[in-house]
Formats: structure tokens, sequence, C-alpha cells
């Protein structure tokens, strides 16, 4: 059993900072990608941003140069710091992970539930 358990979310005001967190536990023997997904009322759940075991990143067009994923390998936790939020930064934000568990043995995508990110002008 593999759980992603996200926190963070709330409410903050235009120009304001968040930070996400996630945390992968269970039966996890190493962590591929991680990433951040959102998903607004009425829209399609899209990417926001992602990182890979050594590092790598990559972002949304929409958050490039206000948000910054980070994660911690030893503590199996991904970040999103959020700077410079806007209204349309509003949306249900979920944690995504690649990873290879050990019972059984295998690759799997795994989400966590979602965090509530609200955005006020």
């Amino acid at each position: 059993q593999v759980q992603l358990v996200e926190s963070g979310g709330g409410l903050v005001q235009v120009g304001g900072s968040l930070r996400l967190s996630c945390a992968a536990s269970g039966s996890i023997f190493s962590i591929n990608a991680m990433g951040w997904y959102r998903q607004a009322p009425g829209k399609q759940r899209e990417l926001v941003a992602t990182i890979t075991s050594n590092g790598g990143t990559n972002y949304a067009d929409s958050v490039k140069g206000r948000f910054t994923i980070s994660r911690d390998n030893a503590k199996n936790t991904v970040y999103l710091q959020m700077n410079s939020l806007k209204p349309e930064d509003t949306a249900v934000y979920y944690c995504n992970a690649l990873l290879l568990t050990t019972t059984p043995i295998q690759v799997g995508d795994y989400w966590g539930q979602g965090t509530q990110v609200t955005v006020s002008s």
C-alpha cells in the first residue's frame, strides 16, 4: 500500500505565497518522478510541475518564474513553493508519484487526495 498525503493548501490573497507538501509512504522501493497537477472547476486536470529523482524539473508555462518544485528524497517528499499567486491559480492541487513498490514488486502511478488552493482578489 502506498499513500500520498498533501498539506499546505488554503486561502491566500493575490500576490501571496503558499507552500504545498506531499509525503509518500508505504511499501516504496524507489520513487522516480514526482509532481503537482491542478484542476479548477469545470476544467481538466493539468500539469503544474514535475521533478525527477536527480532533480530535473519541468513547469507549465503559466507558473514559470512563480512556482518552484523541490523534493527531499530521504523523506519521500515533494514540495511546491508558490509565489505571486493569481486568481487563476485557484484549483485543487494533486500530488503525483511514479514509483516502484516492494510488495508487490511493480511500478505504479499514485495520486494524493488533493488540497484546495484559493486565491482571492
